[in-house]
């Protein structure tokens, strides 16, 4: 159902700017079967969203994280019996 432009109402969008020209050779419906396999968004926080400007630079410190757990902790120095 096409909403109905108010009169007096203008389109936004520049001349130069042909949706028909720009969508030539769009596919509907392209990611959906992707979609609907489940996706995984993480909202961060400003501040961590600063720390790492890209999807790669969260991917190396979780990876880095993922690593470092695998380090077996070091034993109790009062548990090692000299």
């Amino acid at each position: 159902m096409k909403r109905r432009r108010a009169t007096g109402e203008q389109d936004e969008l520049r001349p130069e700017y042909d949706l028909r020209e720009l969508l030539r050779h769009a596919v509907r419906g392209k990611h959906a079967g992707r979609y609907r396999q489940g996706t995984n968004l993480v909202l961060l926080d400003p501040a961590i969203a600063r720390a790492f400007p890209t999807d790669a630079s969260v991917n190396d410190a979780l990876r880095l994280v993922l690593r470092l757990s695998e380090i077996p902790e070091p034993a109790h120095p009062e548990a090692v019996k000299r």
